[in-house]
This record gives structure tokens, C-alpha cells and sequence, in this order.
């Protein structure tokens, strides 16, 4: 029988939501903080909610990235309120060669077929038709809501002063109101995670990545994949929803996150159908968090017994396959081979 163990997870995002949420179902006391009010109030509320994982991955992660959309179509069935967007995506301007099952090259007449609101059309796309996108924000609050429902104690506005460790062993958080024992203690605050290490003396190579998330408001569904070119990078969040995706450029200016908003919002009205009509929401920067070499930094710490990380980009694609491995790690208190890649330990070679 497994030992049940007590287990907090620091961060609510969809990283700490979807473990939390995994965990659940593993018969594990586990209790889910964050310093927010909600789940999701980090970096997950300003993300693109792209389920991509086409891009070139070296081999050593491909594993991971090419079992995200099975992932995901288990946890459909699992919560069937998730109601994630199946439609594809669409990339012209730059085609790269994807050597993909389910990435085709389609013709001018298609992506008219799939995209009736567009002014301009390619000779070519590359159509993704199995990638999706989601609502993250509706993703992780009902990762924790379904956590809650199987026994995972939730504690919103609660901020992690430190943790407390004995003898190379976590022992606990300290929180502003108290403190909380544990067993395992795993952190999925983004771009917070080093910081929080830092007293350990811990160096967790993480670093915020900031980029542009362009909220407009739609009279009706003017894109129905997912769009992706040289010109802009937008898909429908809801019918009368529209979010586009910008690179941040600079903190000021003309290439300041504002102005840089305001002109995708422009491009974005000339280049749809009925364009004139969209309404500028928002223009938010989100701070992801990037490890070193741009892939995900999971597993227990070998300097400090009982601590887990969890921090990885794109959270969106990988978190709902990596999760399901931590859940099993941390229960069965096993090393999965499927995450061996992702270790801390290959910032840090043994010297010869």
C-alpha cells in the first residue's frame, strides 16, 4: 500500500493546478497555495493557451511534446467541461519543414475554406489540424476545482514566506499566518521559483520571459483556427473574444508593450473581414518563465531531500502529460525515465 504523504504544492497556476490535480486522485494529503485570491492569476492568466507542440524540440524532449495532445484528449474525457478549441492551426510567412503526422501543406483555396474572414490569402500554409488551443484561465480553475472535489485543501491568499528544511530535508512552509508541515513540497511558481530557493542556496536557472497578450472584442467568430504569421498571431478565445500574441521588444516607447499592442489591435482590423468592428481590451505582459536552455526543469532536488520543480515553457502543451509523471514520482517515490531529461542536475555536470 502506498504511504500517504503530505504533500504541498506552492502555486496555483496551470503547472500547480494540474499536479494538484493529479495528486488528487493518488490518495495523497495535499494542499495547494498560492498568493492570490484565484488560481490562475500569474502568468497563466496573460497566456496564448496555444496546444503546441510542432515546433522543433530536441530529441531528448520530444517524447514529451509529442504525447501533449493524447494528454490532453484523456483529460477531455476526464472533465468534458474543459471544451477545448480542436480547430488547428494555420502557419504561413516563414514555412519550416514539420515532419509531422498531422501537419499537412495546404493551398490557397483551403486556407480560404478554413478562414472566410481574411483579405489576403497565402499560395501556402502549413495546417497543424490536430493542435487546439484553450481558455486557461477556465483550464485551471477547473483543474483545482475537480482537486478540491477529491479532498485537496485549497488555501488562496496565502503567501510562502520561506520554507523551512532540517538536516537536508524539507520540513515545511512558513506562510505570513502560520506554517505548514510537510513531506514533499513542490514548487511551481514560475518565474517566483528562484527566488524562493535562493535561502536554500540553491541556484535554479529560470529567468521571466516576458511577452504580449493583445485582448479585442469581436462582434462575431472572425477566426476559427489558429493563426500564425509574419503579420500577427491571433485566435478566437470565445466568439466574442479575440487574443493576439506579441513579442515583448522593450519596456518604453514605440516599442513599449502598449504601443506594440496597439499595432497588432491595427493589424488585426485590416487584415479581417469586418475588422472596423473589433473593440481594444487589454494589452497585458506576461512574465513566463523560461529555464536556461528553454525546456522544462521537473524532478526532486539532489541537495535538499523532499523538494520538487516544476517549472517549464510551454506550460499550456506540457503540463497536463508532465503532471501525470511528477503524481507518480512523488507517489510512488520512483524516478520516471520519461522525465529524465528534464533534471536540474544538466546545468550542473560532475567535474572529471
Amino acid at each position: 500500500m502506498t504511504k500517504k504523504q503530505k504533500v504541498v504544492i506552492v502555486g496555483a497556476g496551470i503547472v500547480g493546478a494540474s499536479i494538484a490535480y493529479n495528486l488528487s486522485k493518488k490518495n495523497q494529503d495535499v494542499t495547494l497555495v498560492d498568493s492570490h485570491s484565484k488560481a490562475g492569476c500569474g502568468v497563466t492568466a496573460n497566456s496564448f493557451a496555444w496546444i503546441n507542440p510542432s515546433g522543433r524540440v530536441p530529441d531528448n524532449f520530444q517524447h514529451l511534446y509529442s504525447r501533449s495532445l493524447a494528454e490532453y484528449h484523456v483529460l477531455e474525457k476526464e472533465i468534458p467541461e474543459l471544451n477545448i478549441d480542436w480547430n488547428g492551426s494555420l502557419t504561413w510567412g516563414n514555412l519550416v519543414n514539420i515532419n509531422k503526422p498531422y501537419v499537412e501543406k495546404i493551398t490557397r483555396q483551403q486556407v480560404l475554406d478554413l478562414e472566410p474572414h481574411l483579405k489576403e490569402y497565402p499560395k501556402e500554409a502549413l495546417y497543424a489540424f490536430k493542435e487546439g488551443a484553450v481558455d486557461p484561465n477556465i483550464l485551471t480553475n477547473l483543474l483545482v476545482k475537480k482537486a478540491q472535489e477529491n479532498g485537496v485543501n485549497i488555501l488562496f491568499d496565502t503567501k510562502v514566506t520561506h520554507i523551512k528544511k532540517e538536516d537536508a530535508k524539507v520540513v515545511g512552509i512558513h506562510i505570513l499566518k502560520g506554517f505548514i508541515e510537510s513531506d514533499v513540497i513542490v514548487l511551481a511558481t514560475g518565474t517566483a521559483l528562484p527566488e524562493l530557493c535562493k535561502p536554500l542556496n540553491l541556484d535554479v536557472p529560470v529567468e521571466p520571459s516576458p511577452s504580449i497578450i493583445i485582448r479585442m472584442k469581436s462582434p462575431k467568430k472572425l477566426i476559427h483556427t489558429l493563426i500564425s504569421n509574419s503579420r500577427f498571431e491571433a485566435r478566437q478565445l470565445s466568439d466574442t473574444t479575440i487574443i493576439a500574441a506579441e513579442d515583448y521588444l522593450d519596456d518604453h516607447g514605440e516599442n513599449g508593450p502598449e504601443e506594440v499592442g496597439k499595432r497588432a489591435f491595427e493589424t488585426l482590423r485590416s487584415d479581417l473581414k469586418e475588422g472596423e468592428h473589433l473593440q481594444l481590451e487589454s494589452i497585458k505582459v506576461g512574465m513566463r518563465p523560461m529555464p536556461k536552455d528553454g525546456y522544462p526543469i521537473v524532478g526532486f532536488h539532489d541537495q535538499v531531500k523532499g523538494l520538487y520543480l516544476a517549472v517549464m515553457h510551454s506550460a499550456i502543451t506540457l503540463s497536463p502529460v508532465i503532471s501525470r509523471l511528477i503524481a507518480k514520482e512523488i507517489v510512488d517515490n520512483v524516478q520516471v525515465e520519461d522525465l529524465e531529461s528534464c533534471r536540474i542536475s544538466r546545468f550542473y555536470p560532475l567535474n572529471d
